[in-house]
């Protein structure tokens, strides 16, 4: 089965950035979604990630993921942890044969790489996990790991873009209570509303952090319905749940 993959020349290591296509989900999860909170089939889930792990060249168990919670907690995966799935939004490793996922529908799937110092790091950020400080701790865990962030690489792939991405004035006064320069990221629309930049957020935080090497793929999950699921997209169809995509990297 053929499936819809972005990669980036930017990172090295093995990975990709699954988008929809490809697996047997039907009706508001088609094709292939990877959720395992969703409330799919669990049966057709579990068939659409060992397609992932197919495409990886690695068995299901390899996949490596976390119970999302919209934090700033990383987790160090190991061949020890197969099988766990603890409440965090990022994890890092510098063991081979692990694929570290993330579950994005909108937010920001981020993988990381060090390819110097064989240290690698997924993360998924949305505007909370953004904001609380995610990117940071996934590069700090890395750090730990024996990586060096001037030589740490990091892509932010499909995600929501700032066209589709309408708040309102308590989302921009979360933003500027930490930092007025914040407000950069948010267009004035009508009335109260605004419309948020998270890759353009994502990129600065990355920066800021001195990772250089920071690019975003360019994809909107909300313009594209083809391509990929969005939690934004579901709430305004009034749809009962969404698939959710998975993004990988590897050593």
């Amino acid at each position: 089965m053929i499936l819809d993959v972005i990669t980036s020349s930017n990172l090295k290591p093995k990975h990709g950035y699954f988008c929809r296509a490809g697996g047997r989900s039907k009706g508001i999860y088609a094709e292939l979604n990877a959720g395992l909170g969703s409330n799919d089939d669990p049966a057709n889930v579990r068939h659409n990630r060992s397609l992932v792990a197919e495409h990886l060249g690695i068995k299901l168990e390899a996949l490596r993921g976390v119970h999302q919670i919209h934090s700033p907690n990383v987790h160090i995966a190991t061949v020890d942890t197969i099988g766990e799935r603890p409440k965090a939004d990022a994890l890092v490793t510098n063991q081979a044969g692990l694929a570290l996922t993330v579950l994005t529908a909108d937010c920001a799937p981020i993988l990381f790489a060090d390819e110097i110092a064989g240290v690698i790091g997924a993360a998924h950020a949305g505007w909370k996990g953004a904001l609380g400080g995610i990117m940071q701790s996934t590069i700090s865990g890395m750090v730990r790991l024996g990586s060096v962030r001037e030589n740490i690489t990091a892509v932010i792939g499909p995600c929501i873009s700032q066209a589709n991405y309408e708040v309102g004035p308590e989302f921009l006064k979360r933003f500027t209570k930490e930092d007025k320069d914040y407000s950069r990221f948010f267009i004035k629309r009508l009335g109260d509303r605004y419309l948020f930049d998270l890759p353009g957020f994502c990129l600065q935080q990355l920066h800021s952090a001195d990772i250089s090497r920071a690019n975003w793929v360019g994809h909107c999950t909300y313009a594209d319905e083809n391509r990929f699921y969005s939690y934004r997209r579901t709430t305004h169809r009034k749809e009962p749940d969404y698939g959710r995509m998975v993004s990988a990297i590897m050593l």
